[in-house]
């Protein structure tokens, strides 16, 4: 468990990684297993271990390659979440935008990497996202 900082309760003792257990300030508290998120904390919590105090923001993202399917996945959704397709998965040209209420909770695409990377950038504003 570590807080915004990437802290633990032992002052002067930070985690990132797989270990690491955060407050997302979309989600509340997570962890992901996946060695970006994991990149992505260490780069924080070295800066925080300096002295910075800065909060880590960043929505996980993270992807899949499945031979010539390849799936970008960024945000957090839960198993309430409504899921919306924008786009053909069948021509593997896609999103799916998921929503917890009316809040953009994660964004999968399949051939639409510039898309998830604005979502990526909105979620991390929390501006809302449509797909095009």
């Amino acid at each position: 468990m570590v807080d915004e900082f990437l802290e633990t309760s032992i002052p002067g003792i930070f985690a990132a990684g797989d270990i690491a257990n955060w407050p997302d300030p979309r989600a509340g508290r997570i962890r992901v297993e996946h060695w970006v998120v994991g990149q992505r904390q260490g780069q924080t919590a070295a800066r925080n271990i300096l002295g910075a105090r800065e909060p880590f923001t960043v929505p996980p993202f993270f992807w899949s390659n499945h031979f010539d399917l390849h799936i970008h996945y960024v945000g957090h959704g839960s198993g309430k979440d409504q899921a919306k397709v924008s786009g053909d998965l069948k021509a593997k040209d896609a999103s799916v935008v998921f929503r917890e209420r009316e809040k953009v909770t994660a964004v999968a695409s399949i051939g639409r990497d510039v898309e998830n990377l604005q979502a990526e950038a909105a979620l991390e504003r929390g501006d809302e996202f449509h797909p095009s």
